[in-house]
């Protein structure tokens, strides 16, 4: 058994234990770290694998399909990509012990900071913080100075600066730990912030990869691992005996007919969100950034496959029939946590007007390039 199929078990095993506790504890957050999830966007400098984005993708897509919350959490360790616009010499020391940190940010509402010498002086609430409860490090947004582009300023504090408010109470993904973070006066140095999405300090194909479209993937890329484990739930229960006596599902054309479908949805929107992926990787790869048009692409396939992932998991779970609708069953889980998926604001619907706006050469909304 590889590292990567210990983490499958070991989620499978406990992921009640996540949505009861609303997050996802140390001790597998430890064993995420050892299987190599926490360095998979780390530099290669300081140790780290830089992992192709398809292949981090893929890891994150097995582990939705087993347990969705656990997957969200692991997606964050994706966020290597946005540290790499710290410092050279603060990444040296942020990765000092190991290029394993699990880091979680809470961004919103971007909060005013005071300059002091040397840095900022932080102190406010904010929301969102999916997987505080086992990082390492923690970012916040603040405002201090105008980013033309409308990219907030990330401060980022040691874990023990830092208070969880444990608010999330949510109808799906319960056990992401998405809670808020409160600062009272803690002093960030100005060599431990930067700008979300900003110019990086590495010079690694990885770093190169459109930032802000990639961290909408890695959530995308969630919905997919529902899906697919939804509709093979359907696939195999199609031998099922019914209640009343009516002939099985797989004897039914409707049923045959909705999962026909259902799969050429899934797959078809897969298979965009992958053809973007590997087309961005090699132009970066290739030692060029990717281009507006690329990174857009990125962006369209990643709310068009959150959309489409919700969409089947819903016809799954009509599919159910009534046995869907008890709190055992998977297809009343995998209907919540998919529910949320296409709700972050990465994903909403208005990223086709992005897409959109970039296809026919329009000036897209601000942030969304």
């Amino acid at each position: 058994m590889t590292k990567v199929d210990q983490v499958l078990a070991l989620v499978a095993e406990r992921r009640a234990e996540f949505e009861e506790k609303r997050h996802v504890p140390r001790d597998v957050i430890a064993v995420f770290k050892d299987a190599g999830i926490y360095r998979a966007s780390t530099p290669k400098r300081f140790g780290g694998d830089a992992l192709p984005p398809a292949e981090f993708l893929g890891l994150v897509e097995r582990i939705s399909a087993v347990d969705a919350s656990a997957g969200w959490v692991a997606s964050f360790a994706c966020s290597g990509v946005y540290l790499a616009a710290l410092p050279l010499d603060t990444q040296a020391e942020l990765y000092a012990n190991g290029p394993d940190i699990a880091f979680a940010g809470g961004l919103f509402p971007v909060q005013p900071a005071e300059r002091v010498e040397g840095g900022y002086r932080v102190s406010g609430r904010w929301k969102f913080a999916s997987g505080c409860k086992g990082a390492d490090v923690l970012g916040v947004g603040i405002k201090a100075g105008e980013d033309k582009a409308g990219r907030p300023l990330t401060a980022v504090l040691q874990a023990d600066q830092v208070e969880i408010a444990e608010n999330w109470d949510v109808v799906g993904l319960r056990g992401t730990g998405s809670h808020d973070l409160v600062v009272e006066g803690a002093v960030v140095g100005e060599q431990w912030t930067f700008l979300r999405g900003g110019a990086p300090t590495v010079d690694e194909p990885l770093y190169r990869y459109p930032t802000v479209p990639y961290a909408a993937q890695v959530l995308a890329v969630v919905g997919l691992g529902v899906a697919r484990a939804a509709l093979d739930h359907v696939i195999a229960q199609g031998g099922r005996s019914g209640y009343t006596g009516a002939p099985k599902p797989a004897e039914r054309a409707g049923y045959r007919i909705a999962v026909g479908q259902a799969e050429a949805q899934l797959r078809s929107a897969r298979a965009f969100f992958y053809e973007a992926t590997q087309e961005a990787w090699a132009t970066v790869e290739a030692g060029d950034r990717a281009t507006e048009e690329q990174a857009s692409a990125l962006r369209l396939a990643s709310a068009h496959l959150a959309k489409t992932s919700f969409e089947v998991v819903r016809a799954a779970y009509q599919l159910g029939g009534i046995g869907a609708i008890a709190d055992g069953s998977p297809l009343q889980r995998h209907l919540r946590d998919a529910s949320v998926v296409p709700q972050h604001a990465f994903l909403q619907e208005g990223m086709y007007d992005g897409a959109g706006a970039v296809l026919m050469g329009v000036q897209p909304f601000p942030g969304y390039l």
